[in-house]
């Protein structure tokens, strides 16, 4: 494994030893020469398993080093053919059969058939795994019940193989954005030949994503994986369209600080940052509009409420906390990027679709609950804190949030800013109390952020539980018509918002730091790119 990465590594050995020499040539000049882009992302990753991943930031590499069935273009948010060439839907719309590109491998050189697919589907849904994200998988015939340990037999999920090139999938009910299911790293394919080498396909302890183990599937196989470092990806050989990649590698930098990330881009260090200091837009929408990119984003920032935990269990109190949120001044005087208030969870002309409920700001109303709870003016309010991933914008909505509250509500809830990977840890695990939180739509269609709040959603992380919700949303997904389909998101919403175990406070935009030199890299709706088709050359002068 050393052996085939190894001029790779010299390749970036260099690199960093030109930038370390003084100012002859920065590490962006170096990259620029030899093809490496150098990017940021906002924080290290938890994991490289494609079926383990959630935090956008651990997708940022993964879709550089795998592929699935299908991959979402970036201009149009749709599903385009990946490793499949092509797929058909019954009529009846319960199968959906796949017919892979030929001579698919891994970047071992290993054969990549429908076989792989069969298994790899199994394994993200194996109970012993545990994936998060193993509940989009749920409308493929069998995978709930397999997924839940009901059926310990891996047979009876609807997945299945008529050869090395074409793959099956048997639904439980029609499931018209299936496709855009499909673009998630849990539905890609894993490289089972070397997990079952390094200890088994559901250990937890496995070390097959270290990069002397990791074999993937996309443009890009890994070389270095230094913690809190940097991860280093390399051209892969055996991509199904290796010539047409234009990069020999790339350089992901996890950066927590926005200042810090800024910094390095202003120092040739990046090509990209991935968020900019909110006291430096103005300068660059100002002084340097060609570095600063504010794109269009389908996401929600918002206020998760742990129910489990008092008084937190109370309608009346969390809707009272949502309710003293002033959206309006935090996007105003807080959020610089374009940012807009957010009263529902859903963004608005989401593929169309606007939710009519709204739990807005009414400080009136929310003082009247309070006191109707049992803490009038805040009195005997128990010490509460609300927890956040550390970044400079979290640091400065969570102060004005606290503000707001102590305002108000007359109640005081202190703030804990932490590292990604324990802030994670204590949002699956229900060790908070309030989290600060936000939701990147996996595609643009209203579902991707309702279906967070089914019970059995791996990524839920609030312990509300509301069947009549579940029911709703279970309905919706087998509707191929969009206005019935609609209907039942209004409802399933409109309850939501009314038991409001989240408090929506934004909807988003995506500002980053781009050098002219990056090309192939359009604004995408959901913030991931393809990086085969990225390229590093200076624009042509008009």
């Amino acid at each position: 494994m050393l052996s085939r990465s190894g001029s790779f590594v010299l390749l970036l050995t260099a690199s960093f030893a030109l930038v370390g020499c003084g100012p002859r040539t920065t590490r962006v000049e170096q990259g620029n020469a030899d093809g490496v882009m150098h990017m940021a992302i906002g924080a290290e990753p938890r994991d490289l398993d494609p079926h383990m991943v959630s935090a956008y930031t651990d997708m940022q590499v993964v879709l550089a080093l795998f592929e699935g069935l299908v991959a979402v273009d970036e201009l149009t948010s749709r599903a385009v053919p990946a490793c499949a060439e092509r797929w058909e839907i019954s009529e009846d719309g319960l199968t959906w059969t796949f017919y892979l590109r030929p001579n698919l491998k891994w970047s071992d050189g290993t054969a990549l058939t429908a076989q792989t697919f069969r298994d790899s589907y199994r394994r993200a849904l194996a109970p012993a795994l545990g994936s998060e994200y193993a509940y989009v998988l749920y409308p493929i015939r069998g995978a709930p019940a397999f997924n839940s340990g009901k059926n310990k037999d891996p047979a009876s999920v609807g997945v299945s193989s008529l050869d090395d090139q074409t793959f099956v999938i048997e639904l439980a009910q029609p499931t018209p954005m299936l496709a855009s299911i499909l673009t998630l790293p849990v539905a890609f394919p894993a490289p089972l030949h070397v997990i079952e080498a390094q200890g088994g396909l559901t250990s937890r302890t496995n070390r097959w994503t270290r990069p002397e183990n990791m074999v993937g599937n996309g443009a890009f196989r890994l070389t270095i994986w230094g913690p809190q470092s940097q991860i280093a990806v390399e051209r892969n050989p055996h991509f199904r369209d290796a010539a047409a990649v234009g990069l020999n590698g790339i350089v992901f930098y996890p950066y927590e600080n926005a200042v810090s990330q800024e910094a390095a881009f202003r120092s040739g260090q990046l090509h990209l940052t991935s968020e900019v200091p909110l006291t430096k837009v103005a300068a660059y929408r100002r002084d340097s509009p060609e570095l600063i990119r504010v794109d269009p984003f389908v996401l929600t920032g918002f206020m998760r409420f742990n129910v489990t935990r008092p008084p937190l269990g109370d309608i009346r109190v969390r809707r009272a906390l949502a309710m003293a949120i002033n959206r309006e001044a935090l996007t105003s005087n807080v959020l610089v990027g374009g940012e807009q208030p957010a009263s529902r969870l859903t963004p608005p002309d989401t593929a169309g679709y606007t939710a009519q409920a709204t739990l807005s700001y009414n400080p009136d109303a929310a003082r009247a609950l309070l006191a109707e709870a049992g803490f009038p003016g805040g009195d005997g309010f128990p010490k509460l804190e609300v927890m956040s991933r550390a970044r400079e914008i979290n640091q400065s909505i969570l102060e004005a949030v606290q503000q707001m509250w102590r305002t108000e509500l007359g109640v005081n809830i202190s703030i804990a800013m932490k590292e990604q990977r324990v802030w994670l840890n204590d949002e699956t695990n229900l060790s908070y109390d309030i989290s600060n939180a936000r939701w990147i739509g996996d595609y643009v269609e209203p579902y991707t952020f309702l279906e967070l709040f089914l019970s059995y959603s791996g990524n839920n992380n609030t312990g509300w539980d509301n069947p009549a919700y579940d029911a709703l949303m279970n309905r919706a997904v087998a509707i191929s018509d969009e206005a019935e389909r609609y209907a039942l998101y209004q409802q399933a919403e409109t309850i939501l918002l009314e038991h409001a175990p989240i408090a929506p406070i934004y909807h988003g935009t995506q500002a980053y730091l781009m050098r002219p030199e990056v090309q192939g890299w359009p604004p995408a709706l959901l913030g991931f790119h393809r990086y085969q088709f990225v390229r590093l050359s200076l624009p042509e002068t008009p």
